[in-house]
């Protein structure tokens, strides 16, 4: 496995040690591995196990549940970045007469599709595919529970008709078209639809004894895009380097950026903890940071993919069993661990290479109304509006190569900056999406809204 020279230090090491050690003895799991990445790359690997002389390594595959659902969801960014289809699409344009083909192929990769959550009985995780065969015996005789498009409402049958999808418009098995698009060009050569030795077995484990129960290891037809891979540590960190920083064989870095961007609204039960969702991610607050990944279980399996894109610090934690340690929370800390304990080091700073006189004569102070900002011009070529207060909207900008600029982020995400000039070419105010944005508050020279009052400025007496 490719291991960055940049090692850890030992007390981090000791550290991350010390927290699977807590998760496996504590959490009862016959084993658990985990994996931490760092500027795209593995440093550092470990396992606790309860058979000695057996520790599984970053070879070992452990099945990993609903992290499967990124990998469909990269299939289907892909057949958008090639012009196959539009996320806007009803999911009836191309795979009709399903009886859920009102739900956007952007509202199923959000879970906001109205699906429900499971198939119906008996529970697919624990029988066979084979006693679903069909579409239509995963969706039931009534596949919407809410209406499309208004709730998340996280559905695994949504992603079934997510690996159909990729099916029909590439006439190929999902896992084929995985393997050929996404696990080939990364490199991903331990992760499969079926396992492969060295693997893992799936236990449970009694809630009252220290007594451990095999479990079935099925396999999941026409659920399988909800959750049927097996991978590894090795392979997962290779994949959250990928999901940190896009790879142009397989997706760019603005679309996997897409992919971390939130897609659905939270529900109500969701905002306190600062949970939503971006397309085939979750994406959630914790410890003051902003992470992004996805969890998974089947019956004697529990995965977690953890990253913090700011941190450059991703973590992987892989365990075989049904229930026990909390791995989202484990994955947070080794991510937390490696972030606090050896802060990623800034880039040097770099000037611009041109400074355009255009540009340059829009930074400094701008006020709306009486609230006071400032405009930058940064070094990747945006412009950034920030309010010197510490308080209010901030933005970054794109330019839009004639004069305007588009807003990245927030309130403004979307919106149009120009620059609006007076007939000797200098600038007069800033217009933002309808807002004016003048260099004194209240500009009587600027058309502010509503106008300036002609006896300006005054005290109160």
């Amino acid at each position: 496995m490719t291991t960055s020279p940049e090692e850890l230090l030992p007390s981090t090491q000791r550290a991350l040690v010390h927290r699977i050690a807590v998760a496996q003895s504590e959490g009862r799991a016959p084993s658990l591995v985990a994996a931490v990445v760092r500027g795209g790359h593995a440093v550092w690997h470990g396992a606790r196990t309860s058979v000695d002389g057996e520790v599984p390594d970053e070879t070992v595959q452990y099945r990993i549940g609903s992290i499967t659902k990124t990998f469909i969801a990269v299939l289907v960014l892909r057949l958008r970045d090639e012009g196959v289809l539009d996320l806007g699409d009803p999911l009836e344009k191309h795979l009709p007469r399903t009886g859920a083909g009102e739900a956007t192929v952007a509202e199923l990769l959000a879970h906001t599709g109205g699906l429900a959550a499971e198939s119906p009985a008996p529970w697919w995780e624990r029988t066979p595919g084979s006693l679903r065969p069909e579409l239509s015996d995963v969706l039931g005789d009534r596949p919407l529970v809410h209406p499309v498009g208004r709730r998340h409402h996280y559905s695994n049958p949504g992603y079934t008709l997510l690996g159909a999808l990729v099916e029909q418009l590439r006439g190929a098995p999902w896992d084929e078209a995985l393997r050929r698009e996404v696990l080939e060009p990364l490199g991903l050569h331990r992760t499969s639809a079926q396992p492969q030795a060295p693997h893992a077995s799936g236990w449970a484990v009694h809630p009252w004894a220290d007594a451990l129960l095999p479990e079935p290891m099925e396999d999941l037809g026409r659920m399988a895009p909800a959750g049927q891979l097996w991978s590894t540590t090795g392979d997962l960190a290779r994949f959250a380097a990928f999901l940190a920083h896009g790879d142009d064989q397989v997706l760019s870095a603005e679309s996997v950026r897409e992919m971390r961007t939130p897609a659905a609204p939270a529900a109500a039960e969701d905002v306190a903890g600062g949970a939503t969702y971006g397309l085939g991610l979750q994406i959630q607050h914790r410890d003051g940071r902003l992470l992004v990944g996805h969890s998974g279980s089947l019956p004697g399996f529990l995965a977690n993919l953890t990253i913090s894109v700011a941190d450059d610090v991703a973590a992987v934690v892989l365990a075989n069993c049904t229930s026990g340690p909390l791995l989202s929370a484990v994955g947070a800390d080794l991510v937390r661990i490696v972030a606090e304990a050896e802060p990623r080091i800034p880039e040097p700073w770099r000037p611009l290479r041109e400074v355009e006189r255009s540009v340059l004569e829009l930074a400094g102070p701008w006020c709306w109304g009486t609230q006071a900002f400032a405009l930058r011009v940064t070094a990747d070529g945006l412009i950034a509006l920030e309010p010197l207060s510490g308080t209010g909207r901030r933005a970054r900008f794109r330019s839009n190569g004639d004069g305007t600029w588009a807003g990245l982020e927030g309130y403004y995400a979307g919106e149009l900056l120009r620059a609006v000039r007076r007939p000797d070419g200098s600038v007069s105010h800033l217009d933002l999406g309808s807002f004016v944005f003048t260099r004194q508050p209240y500009d009587e020279e600027a058309p502010v809204p509503g106008g300036v009052d002609p006896d300006g400025w005054r005290g109160i007496g």
